[in-house]
């Protein structure tokens, strides 16, 4: 049968779409090339570095919820030699904002400062009809740090903000004091500090060394992520510097957590008093070395001050940061010596199976009810 939408010109098609609900608008996309390229369509321009944050303001701006495709949702602006910004509008009011850079060997170490305050909200002369929420932020160098401190400093409704592989960043400092409550910080391998101002922060996901944390607003989060298997950025990082980070974990329900962290820099601060519990673990993504020597042992202890938890994951990886020899030992939590709601247990890395079976037969010793549903790196349930 012959295609009637073919025929059309790409003004009816964009007006066709704007009849459509968000999620059907979306899906017309996987119709045909034509389609995808009424998508693709990309608004060039060319400026100084000035002009970069009132460009993105003023592509805000012309955006249309409800006509989606009246104006392209992708932008292209140079505005240094070798040197662009790539913006793309997505569903869910979220924003890329990707800064690549061809001259890999201009990179210098650079700062990042968001302030996401009323009083510090700048505001363009084009009123953005897109709000945006969620914004990915990608390959900020330092010739774009005060560009990329500026767009964000407009985002006032901003509740989930992700930076990565921004290779040359040393610090960064977040001030938000109302919406911001997801932070994702991944491939910045020179972040050496990270300043949180943050009382409405619930969601924290960190993958790099570890750099020195200060939290200065008081929160409790929900959901961490802490992967610091590649061990920390300072030399000198005493088990004091977390306790700040410390805090703010205590009340997780969700945590991803290297061994050498805890072994390190988390029981020598709480073994002295012996009454630090994590009440509210009920999911734990554990980080092993099997081959550090008694490393189970850590994951024992640790197991010992989550009395409500439920689902264990442990990735064995063998590349993971780890202490030469264990600087304290590591003594039994006595008020919790069994596990009474851990339901279901997953490795994952590991090779060989015996090693699998055997720390999983010293799991089962922790656990007061029947074995839980066990889980080999192969998919293979045993026990």
């Amino acid at each position: 049968m012959e295609d009637v939408f073919s025929n059309l010109p790409d003004e009816v098609l964009r007006s066709i779409v704007s009849f459509l609900p968000n999620e059907s608008t979306l899906q017309t996309s996987l119709i045909s090339t034509r389609w995808r390229d009424l998508w693709n369509q990309v608004l060039v321009r060319h400026g100084t570095i000035q002009d970069v944050a009132a460009a993105v303001a003023q592509f805000l701006a012309r955006f249309e919820d409800h006509d989606p495709l009246k104006h392209p949702r992708k932008l292209q602006f140079h505005f240094a030699q070798h040197t662009a910004l790539f913006a793309s509008i997505a569903a869910e009011n979220k924003l890329l904002l990707d800064f690549p850079c061809e001259n890999k060997h201009l990179e210098r170490n650079y700062e990042l400062q968001f302030i996401l305050n009323k009083d510090h909200i700048t505001h363009h002369t084009f009123h953005p009809t897109f709000i945006v929420k969620t914004l990915y932020l990608k390959a900020v160098s330092h010739l774009a740090s005060s560009v990329a401190s500026s767009i964000v400093s407009t985002l006032e409704q901003l509740e989930k903000l992700v930076i990565v592989e921004c290779t040359g960043l040393q610090s960064l400092c977040i001030e938000s004091e109302s919406k911001l409550q997801k932070l994702t910080v991944l491939d910045c391998p020179q972040l050496k500090f990270l300043h949180l101002r943050t009382s409405k922060l619930k969601n924290l996901t960190y993958s790099g060394p570890l750099p020195r944390i200060w939290p200065e607003s008081h929160f409790n989060l929900s959901h961490a992520m802490l992967d610091f298997r590649q061990g920390p950025s300072c030399s000198d990082f005493k088990a004091q510097d977390f306790n700040h980070t410390l805090l703010t974990i205590k009340n997780c329900e969700t945590l991803t957590l290297c061994e050498w962290t805890f072994e390190t820099l988390i029981w020598p601060s709480i073994s002295p008093t012996g009454n630090f519990i994590f009440y509210k673990i009920r999911e734990l993504w554990w980080i092993h070395n099997h081959k550090a020597e008694n490393s189970i042992d850590v994951l024992v202890s640790f197991l010992k001050l989550c009395p409500a938890l439920e689902q264990l994951f442990l990735t064995n990886d063998s590349t993971s940061y780890s202490i030469q020899e264990t600087k304290s030992s590591l003594t039994q939590a006595t008020e919790y010596t069994k596990l009474e709601h851990l339901r279901g247990i997953k490795f994952t890395g590991f090779a060989n199976r015996a090693d699998e079976i055997s720390v999983a037969k010293t799991l089962i010793q922790l656990i007061r009810e029947q074995p839980p549903k066990i889980e080999t790196s192969d998919g293979t349930l045993i026990f």
